[in-house]
């Protein structure tokens, strides 16, 4: 099979020809058919991520069709369409799963980063963290909701009732939770790097109530703000932005250093955490919702042979909405 591989971080995916796998008990092969790029993957090619199995397939978005079931295999039959998110395997025994915090686990894998992803033409997945995918969506419109979208409905309900909120950083997953947080009847504030008019009018064309540089004050004090754009100094500037009792969500796996603030800041109840991860009850409520509200994903497609371009007009800020690559 064709597949794109990271053999060191920091060297650009080298295009191999490499044996198909075969699924072992318990796991599904998956003919790709796309598979989104996502920040993520940015962070484990530029090794901000240090623990990557290398030489790695990458992709965590995988969605395609079941070619072969393994051994003991019932949910899923042949020809079926499926979705494959970052969560690819948790322990199920430890404190954190036993509590319904599955995306905590210490035992937990990670789909494009401990285990082969989507960036090739087949792929294998333990078949409890596959996910049928709504009908309505191409495969390559699907794809961005398997982390993007996932992990955006994640940092939102963790965000709280909030109904101003505030969105820092529109890419993949601020363009598809505007959307869900619209439809919920939020006020939403669109924040961008400074000066780029295009994200703005981007933002505003998905329902965005208002849009501004991330160097602005919004027209009212945020009830809650997800920061997705991966600048520690973006927390601040959400807290400055917010009334008391606000919520700030960092929803990324990485980011810059936090810079000191004042507890004037902090004060008021306000509180800032972060999203681990994702879990498989996130998946099954968020691929149930998108088609009710219905989510419309903007997609950007490139051929499998330029992950390497993708990945680089992603990291230079050039994509609206979502990079995809496609098997065809």
């Amino acid at each position: 099979m064709r597949a794109m591989v990271l053999r060191r971080a920091r060297e650009k995916l080298k295009a191999e020809a490499l044996p198909e796998p075969a699924p072992g008990p318990g796991q599904v092969l998956i003919r790709v058919s796309a598979c989104g790029v996502c920040r993520t993957d940015l962070h484990v090619f530029e090794g901000d991520l240090k623990e990557p199995k290398l030489p790695l397939v990458p992709g965590h978005e995988i969605v395609g069709r079941v070619a072969a079931l393994g051994e003991g295999v019932t949910r899923f039959k042949l020809g079926e369409r499926v979705g494959v998110p970052w969560l690819g395997f948790t322990c199920g025994t430890c404190a954190w799963c036993l509590a319904g915090q599955e995306n905590l686990c210490p035992n937990a894998r990670f789909t494009g980063y401990q285990i082969d992803g989507g960036y090739a033409e087949a792929c294998v997945a333990d078949a409890r963290y596959a996910f049928a995918l709504p009908e309505g969506y191409s495969d390559e419109e699907a794809a961005p909701l398997l982390c993007a979208g996932l992990i955006g409905y994640r940092a939102l309900r963790m965000a709280g009732p909030g109904k101003r909120i505030g969105l820092y950083g529109f890419g993949a997953a601020a363009h598809i939770i505007a959307q869900v947080a619209k439809w919920q009847g939020r006020t939403v504030f669109a924040f961008t790097k400074p000066g780029d008019k295009a994200g703005q009018d981007f933002a505003r064309g998905l329902g965005a109530d208002w849009a501004g540089g991330s160097d602005e004050m919004p027209p009212e004090r945020l009830e809650a703000a997800l920061i997705f754009a991966p600048v520690g100094s973006l927390v601040p500037a959400a807290l400055a932005a917010s009334a008391p009792g606000a919520v700030i969500v960092c929803a990324g796996i990485h980011m810059s250093d936090i810079p000191s603030f004042p507890y004037a800041l902090l004060w008021e109840e306000r509180v800032v955490r972060s999203v681990a991860n994702l879990t498989r009850q996130d998946a099954l409520e968020f691929l149930a919702l998108g088609p009710k509200v219905p989510v419309r994903t903007r997609t950007v497609p490139y051929k499998l042979a330029a992950a390497n371009e993708a990945l680089a007009d992603l990291a230079a800020g050039r994509i609206e909405g979502a990079a995809v690559l496609t098997m065809s």
